[in-house]
C-alpha cells in the first residue's frame, strides 16, 4: 500500500488535516438510517456525518505528474535514448523492490529480519520510491490490514476501483482511519535508527534522491537532453512506480480468484504479481501477512522480491525468515477457499481419479 503526502498531507494519523478518507457519502445514509430507528440513544453525543473534504493541492500535482508522465511517454520512441529509457525502467525497478522487500514485508509486517547494510539500502531506495517515509507507510499500512474494508481502512477498496487506487489520497482520512489508526504500536520502528532518520529529515532528502539525481545522471553520462531526462527518468519512472504499487490497494483487491479465504476482499492477482515484482498474491497475503514470501508460489519469476530476499539470505544480511507450514495452509484452503486452489500432489482429495488410477508406482514395496 502506497501514500503520497505532500506538504500540507504529510500528518499523522491522529492529526484532524491528516489527509485521505472517502469518496463517497454512504456514512450519511448510515446517520440518516440511525435516526429513522429513533435516533441516537438517550445520553449518546450524535455524531456529524462525514463530508468528503478534496485536498486540491494533490488533485493538481497529480494531473501534473500524469499529464507529465504521458508526455514522457512520447518522448521515448521520439528523441530519448535508450539508456535513458532502460534507466527509467531499472529506477522503477528499484523504487518498486523498495516497498515490496523494504518497507512491506520488513518493516510494516517484520516477515524476516536485516541486518543493517541492507536497511540502509532499502532506505536509501525508499527515498527514490518516494511514496512516504518507512514510518508512515508502515503506520498504514497495519491499519490497512487491521481494519480491511471498513472506513477505518485508509485505502478500502469497497469505495470502489479510483478510490482504492488513488482516490484516497486526493481527500482527507475518514475520521475512523485517525481514531483507529492511533491505537497501531509502532514501538519496533522507533527502536530502528534508520527508519528515524530518515523519518527526520525525509523532505530534505526526498527533492535530491526522487527528483535531481536521477535527472542529471543521464545528462551527465550519457549526454542526454535536460526535457528528456526530467520527462522519461523522472516523471514517467516515478508516475509508473506508483501506479503499479496503487493496483496492490486495487485491483488486487478486486479481480482474481480467492483460494485461501473466499469472504475476504483481497485476491490473488497474476497481472498484478508480475508488475509489483510478486505482491499480487494477495489473497494468500491476507490470510497469512507474515509470510515474507506473501504468496505460496516458489517460482522466482512471479515472485521477483521473493527472489531477492533469498539472495540477501545467502549474502548473509537477512535472517529469521518467517514462512506459513504446508499444513496450515491446506487446513484454511479446505475450511474457507473457494475451490480454486491448484491440487498439492498424491492424496490431495482433489485430484480426479481417472489420474490417480493411471499413476505408475515403481519400485513398490510388498508388504
Amino acid at each position: 500500500m502506497n501514500h503520497f503526502n505532500y506538504q500540507t498531507t504529510a500528518m499523522d494519523l491522529n492529526e484532524e488535516s491528516a489527509p485521505s478518507g472517502v469518496l463517497f457519502e454512504e456514512d450519511v445514509a448510515e446517520q440518516e438510517a440511525k435516526m429513522a430507528n429513533g435516533g441516537p440513544k438517550k445520553g449518546k453525543k450524535l455524531e456529524e456525518p462525514y463530508r468528503l473534504e478534496i485536498v486540491w493541492f494533490n488533485v493538481l500535482w497529480f494531473v501534473l505528474l500524469h499529464t507529465g508522465a504521458l508526455y514522457g511517454v512520447y518522448l521515448i520512441f521520439a528523441s530519448a535514448k535508450i539508456y535513458t529509457t532502460l534507466y527509467g525502467f531499472l529506477l522503477c525497478e528499484l523504487s518498486l523492490l523498495s516497498i515490496t522487500a523494504g518497507v512491506h514485508r520488513l518493516w510494516a509486517h517484520r516477515a524476516y529480519k536485516a541486518k543493517w547494510p541492507l536497511r540502509l539500502t532499502l532506505m536509501i531506495l525508499n527515498l527514490l520510491a518516494y511514496q512516504n517515509s518507512i514510518y508512515e507507510w508502515a503506520r498504514d499500512h497495519r491499519v490497512h490490514h487491521k481494519f480491511s474494508e471498513t472506513n477505518a481502512d485508509p485505502v478500502n477498496a469497497k469505495r470502489g476501483f479510483f478510490f482504492s487506487h488513488v482516490g484516497w489520497l486526493l481527500c482527507r482520512k475518514h475520521p475512523e482511519v485517525r481514531a483507529k489508526g492511533g491505537r497501531i504500536d509502532l514501538s519496533d520502528l522507533e527502536r530502528d535508527p534508520i527508519v528515524m532518520f530518515q523519518k527526520r529529515h525525509y523532505y530534505k532528502l526526498v527533492p535530491f534522491a526522487s527528483f535531481v539525481i536521477p535527472t542529471l545522471i543521464p545528462m551527465y553520462f550519457w549526454g542526454e537532453t535536460l526535457s528528456n531526462s526530467w520527462y522519461v527518468a523522472t516523471m514517467f519512472r516515478y508516475c509508473l512506480s506508483l501506479n503499479l504499487t496503487w493496483l496492490v490497494n486495487s485491483a488486487a483487491h478486486m479481480w482474481g480468484n480467492k483460494p485461501y479465504d473466499k469472504n475476504i476482499n483481497p485476491v490473488e492477482n497474476l497481472a498484478v504479481a508480475i508488475g509489483s515484482l510478486g505482491e499480487g498474491w494477495h489473497n494468500f497475503h491476507h490470510v497469512f501477512p507474515w509470510d515474507y514470501k506473501t504468496s505460496e508460489l516458489g517460482n522466482y519469476s512471479l515472485n521477483f522480491t521473493n527472489a531477492f530476499i533469498d539472495l540477501a539470505v545467502l549474502l548473509g544480511l537477512a535472517y529469521d525468515l518467517k514462512t506459513v507450514p504446508v499444513s496450515m495452509i491446506k487446513t484454511r484452503v479446505g475450511r474457507t477457499g473457494d475451490g480454486s486452489h491448484d491440487v498439492w500432489g498424491w492424496g490431495d482429495k482433489d485430484l480426479p481419479k481417472e489420474l490417480a488410477d493411471q499413476t505408475m508406482i515403481e519400485n513398490r514395496k510388498t508388504e
